[in-house]
């Protein structure tokens, strides 16, 4: 049972580690230019650098929960981590499971379509489109973590949780929804 307990201290501190990252790389994606200009080239590499690292955690995190599992007696099962998704759940647990199964695999799609704008014309044109997904993934995970995790309605992770949570819910309204909002009206008028 001890390798359980710690899987399970290893998981907590990468979900925490997670939320707090792509909160970071949410800001400074949302005022990259105001902050390259300020500060210089380098924010651009921190982004790109901190976007690789919160892929890694986004995996480490439910194969760790799959370790977990293995060591409370479930055995090894990757379709039930990755796969297993349910909108209409048996258990509210399930759906819980499910938000972070769905956040996963559309950060998967953010973090391939960021890499491949490099290497291809149209994902260089595009590549926005796909990249906004990373706000509905910040959304996702912190409903996610708020009703699965231990940490996220609890001292002191709250004080920093919910004004995240916050602060993105006002960078959406107020910043990505009038540039997507532009930018779909540019596309339909041609």
């Amino acid at each position: 049972m001890t390798h359980a307990i710690l899987a399970n201290d290893i998981q907590r501190f990468l979900g925490l580690a997670l939320f707090t990252l792509l909160f970071i790389q949410l800001i400074s994606g949302a005022f990259m230019a105001k902050l390259t200009k300020k500060f210089g080239g380098w924010v651009f590499k921190f982004h790109i650098v901190e976007g690789v690292l919160v892929y890694c955690l986004a995996v480490l995190h439910p194969l760790v929960f799959m370790a977990f599992n293995h060591f409370t007696g479930s055995g090894w099962n990757p379709y039930a981590v990755f796969i297993n998704v349910c909108l209409l759940c048996n258990s509210p647990v399930n759906f819980y499971y499910t938000l972070g199964m769905i956040a996963f695999w559309l950060l998967t799609v953010a973090f391939f379509a960021a890499i491949f704008r490099h290497f291809n014309l149209w994902f260089k044109k595009n590549w926005r489109k796909f990249h906004v997904l990373n706000y509905l993934i910040f959304l996702i995970v912190g409903v996610h973590a708020f009703l699965l995790g231990t940490d996220f309605s609890h001292k002191p992770f709250v004080y920093f949780a919910l004004p995240a949570y916050a602060i993105v819910v006002v960078i959406v309204i107020f910043i990505e929804f009038p540039r997507l909002y532009k930018n779909f009206r540019n596309w339909v008028n041609g």
